[in-house]
């Protein structure tokens, strides 16, 4: 291991684009397909490297739901999302906004309430047990349609769990336009709640403006296409609205062709504000330590330069005040004492 990935591995962070069934370790994704033998999803923790290799992003959205499909009682999302901080501990990941996607729990016969209470359930032990600190961001899977999200949105205001902070938008974004989906937004912005829209992953940077100008975002999903309209990456600069970047996904989903191909230096080129995040860290074979790293080099950065990612992480999410001013003093403690050493 290389002096920065010891700094890494041991800084304390916060990740704020990462979902909930798409952080399922292989461990857990067998156990839970072992649960449910009608699955084709393989029960070999080994085999599920070859079927978590992606043709495209709709072959990855394919792949996804079936694993969403072994979701099937509350036991099952309280074990999935407990794993999840866990394996959040081992990073040193303290603070975590975990995109969940109700909908694919209720409409599969969980009930909404049961489906609440366990991951609010997993949120306490988690804090209490593992020292990691969770909230949510409730997502409408926007390839269900209207549907969605009117559930999405229902559940969300209907039963507030204390946990929820966002609102945000997944699943593919081409036949998707965000506009039809503002109703909810705004209910859910007038509720309190901040709007967290996946846009300009696989489409344009007209996406990323409808997410703006329509959904109200305060922080845009991937963002990866804002490069190719400089009105927009300024707007994004001077308005210091953040992106969620996630460089492997990027490449795993093939949004972008390749890591040297990746926009994230010519963001940051720019003025834009950027953190660094994992998506789906297990089934593109990453979690965020990897990113990390692999931010440091397209990015040319040292040790204080990847603190100050982790800083921008903790300044740009929706943790309350107190909590981020303790973050980031543990950061720069962490980051004062490798120096010195």
């Amino acid at each position: 291991m290389t002096d920065l990935s010891a700094f890494i591995a041991g800084l304390p962070k916060a990740e704020l684009h990462v979902h909930h069934v798409g952080s399922a370790s292989p461990r857990i994704v067998a156990e839970l397909a072992a649960r449910h033998p009608d699955s084709p999803v393989p029960t070999d923790p080994e085999a599920l490297a070859d079927y978590f290799a992606f043709r495209d992003f709709a072959h990855f959205i394919e792949v996804y739901l079936s694993v969403v499909d072994l979701i099937r009682d509350a036991e099952d999302v309280r074990l999935l999302t407990y794993e999840v901080a866990r394996d959040m501990a081992r990073q040193n990941i303290r603070y975590a906004e975990l995109t969940v996607t109700p909908y694919s729990s209720t409409r599969r016969g969980i009930p909404d309430g049961a489906f609440v209470e366990a991951i609010e359930d997993a949120r306490k032990a988690a804090e209490a047990e593992l020292g990691v600190v969770l909230r949510w961001c409730f997502d409408i899977p926007g390839e269900a349609g209207l549907e969605s999200a009117e559930e999405t949105t229902r559940i969300a205001l209907g039963l507030q769990p204390e946990g929820l902070v966002s609102f945000g938008l997944g699943g593919p974004e081409i036949g998707v336009p965000r506009p039809q989906f503002k109703p909810y937004f705004d209910r859910a912005v007038a509720a309190g709640l901040h709007s967290v829209p996946h846009a300009g992953e696989t489409t344009g940077p007209q996406t990323i403006w409808d997410a703006l100008t329509e959904l109200r975002a305060e922080r845009i999903g991937h963002g990866t296409s804002c490069v190719r309209d400089p009105e927009l990456l300024a707007h994004l600069a001077e308005h210091r609205i953040p992106l969620e970047v996630c460089p492997t996904s990027n490449i795993a989903t093939r949004a972008v062709a390749s890591l040297e191909e990746h926009p994230i230096a010519e963001m940051v080129a720019a003025g834009v504000l950027v953190t660094v995040n994992s998506d789906d860290p297990p089934m593109f074979g990453t979690d965020l330590n990897s990113e990390y790293a692999v931010a440091a080099r397209l990015l040319g950065l040292d040790a204080a330069g990847v603190a100050a990612l982790a800083r921008n992480a903790v300044e740009v999410s929706f943790l309350d005040a107190a909590g981020k001013a303790a973050l980031i003093r543990e950061i720069d403690t962490y980051t004062a004492a490798h120096a010195g050493g």
